[in-house]
C-alpha cells in the first residue's frame, strides 16, 4: 500500500493546482494532486469550451511538458506530488504515467469531473460508466511502473463504485480518490471491498469531518476548494494529526 505522512491531500483544482500552489501547502499536506490537466486534442478541445464560459483550465502548449516541467519544481519540497489528468483516449495517459514515474509522482486518472463539455467526449464522470475503459486506462498506466490511482465521484446513477473499486485495483490502480457526496458511508463500502488506499474527499473542513471520514475506514482525507486557505489546512491538519496515528511531519 502507499504511504502519505501525513494522510491529508491537497485536491486538484483546474487551472489553480499548480507547483507553487502544492508548495505553499507542503507544511500541512503529505501529499499534493495536481492538475487536472487535459492531456489528449479531444479533452482539450473541451476544455477550451469550458474557459470560454469562465472556467480556469490548464492549457499550455504541450500538455505533458507542462506535467513534467510542474512536477519537476517540486523536486525538493517535502510533498508527495501527484497529477491528475483527463484523457479521452489511453495513449497519452501512458506518457503521463511514465513522467510520473520518472518524478516519483503518483499519477490520478480523473473520473470525476462532470461538466458537459468532458463528459461529451468521454472524459471525466462519464468513465465511471465505462468500467471497461476505465479499466485499459488504469492497465496501460501501471504498465509502466507508475503508481496509478482514480478520482471517483459517488452517486453517479447506475454506478456500483464498491464493485468498480475492485475492477480498478485488479487493474493495478493502489489508491482510488473518492468525492463522496453527500453519502459519506461509501467510503466505507470502498474500504471493505478492496485493498486500494481510499482518500475520502468532499466537505473536509474540520475536525467533525475528518472524524466521520477515518471512522469510515478512510486512510486518508483531502482538501479541494479551501486548499489554499491556511486557516482551514491548520484546522484540518491538527484533527488529522489527532484522528490518524502521530506523525513526524511537523
Amino acid at each position: 500500500m502507499i504511504r502519505i505522512d501525513p494522510p491529508l491531500v491537497l485536491s486538484s483544482l483546474s487551472g489553480e493546482s499548480d507547483a507553487d500552489w502544492a508548495q505553499a501547502g507542503a507544511s500541512y499536506a503529505g501529499a499534493a494532486f495536481l492538475g487536472g490537466i487535459a492531456i489528449d486534442d479531444a479533452s482539450r478541445a473541451a476544455a477550451r469550451k469550458l474557459v470560454e464560459r469562465d472556467r480556469n483550465e490548464f492549457l499550455p502548449p504541450d500538455p505533458l511538458a507542462f506535467v513534467d516541467r510542474e512536477l519537476a519544481a517540486l523536486e525538493d519540497v517535502p510533498i508527495q506530488p501527484a497529477f491528475n489528468v483527463r484523457s479521452a483516449t489511453p495513449d497519452p495517459v501512458a506518457e503521463a504515467a511514465r513522467i510520473c514515474r520518472d518524478r516519483d509522482a503518483f499519477l490520478e486518472i480523473n473520473a470525476h469531473c462532470r461538466q458537459d463539455e468532458l463528459c461529451a467526449v468521454g472524459c471525466g464522470e462519464t468513465l465511471l460508466r465505462d468500467a471497461d475503459r476505465l479499466r485499459t486506462y488504469v492497465e496501460t498506466a501501471a504498465d509502466t511502473g507508475a503508481t496509478v490511482g482514480v478520482k471517483v465521484r459517488a452517486e453517479v446513477p447506475e454506478v456500483d463504485l464498491p464493485a468498480l473499486a475492485r475492477t480498478l485495483e485488479n487493474a493495478g490502480a493502489a489508491f482510488v480518490h473518492v468525492d463522496a457526496m453527500d453519502s459519506e458511508s461509501v467510503i466505507e463500502d470502498v474500504a471493505d471491498a478492496t485493498g486500494l488506499f481510499v482518500v475520502a474527499n468532499n466537505g473536509v473542513r474540520d475536525a467533525e469531518t475528518v472524524r466521520e471520514y477515518v471512522e469510515y475506514g478512510a486512510d486518508a482525507v483531502s482538501v479541494g476548494r479551501p486548499s489554499d486557505d491556511e486557516r482551514v489546512l491548520e484546522r484540518v491538519g491538527q484533527a488529522v494529526t489527532r484522528q490518524f496515528r502521530p506523525t513526524a511531519k511537523r
